[in-house]
């Protein structure tokens, strides 16, 4: 079942969650972002909330199923669960982290392929992440220079 209230507050009384002031704060930035966000890239985002309280509530979300935690090689990311089923989550897909400039995108066209695994092992979560070079990476690479001010 995909959500019907995509607000922070719809959002997190689906998956059973107290909306706070903070919390209604760090769900709009991930909702903002528009693709995974570290815990560093939330704290910059959000200088006023104390690091302990993005932490707690990166868990409180994650135990609640409203986030997907997904490791791309550097860092942990985040990013929000638009499907409430028990289950399965129906809205998984393939995730791109840019060798160059750090960043992770989603590739939500594409769902994580299917696989089958051996008898006796039971799947808890799969992630599908590809690694290489973001095409505005690409573009500053192969153009004549990187321009000033560049993330890539």
């Amino acid at each position: 079942m995909m959500h019907r209230d995509e607000t922070p507050e719809g959002l997190m009384l689906e998956h059973g969650i107290k909306p706070t002031a903070n919390r209604i704060l760090i769900l709009r930035s991930l909702l903002a972002a528009g693709r995974p966000l570290s815990m560093t890239e939330i704290e910059i985002g959000l200088e006023s909330v104390d690091k302990s309280i993005i932490s707690r509530t990166l868990s409180v979300f994650r135990k609640h199923r409203l986030l997907h935690a997904l490791a791309d090689g550097e860092s942990v990311r985040y990013e929000v669960c638009h499907c409430a089923e028990e289950e399965e989550d129906s809205d998984r897909h393939v995730h791109f982290h840019c060798e160059l400039c750090g960043r992770t995108f989603c590739i939500e066209d594409l769902p994580v392929p299917a696989v089958r695994y051996p008898a006796g092992f039971e799947v808890e979560s799969v992630e599908y992440m590809a690694h290489g070079v973001c095409p505005e990476c690409r573009g500053f690479r192969s153009g004549p220079g990187k321009p000033e001010g560049s993330v890539c």
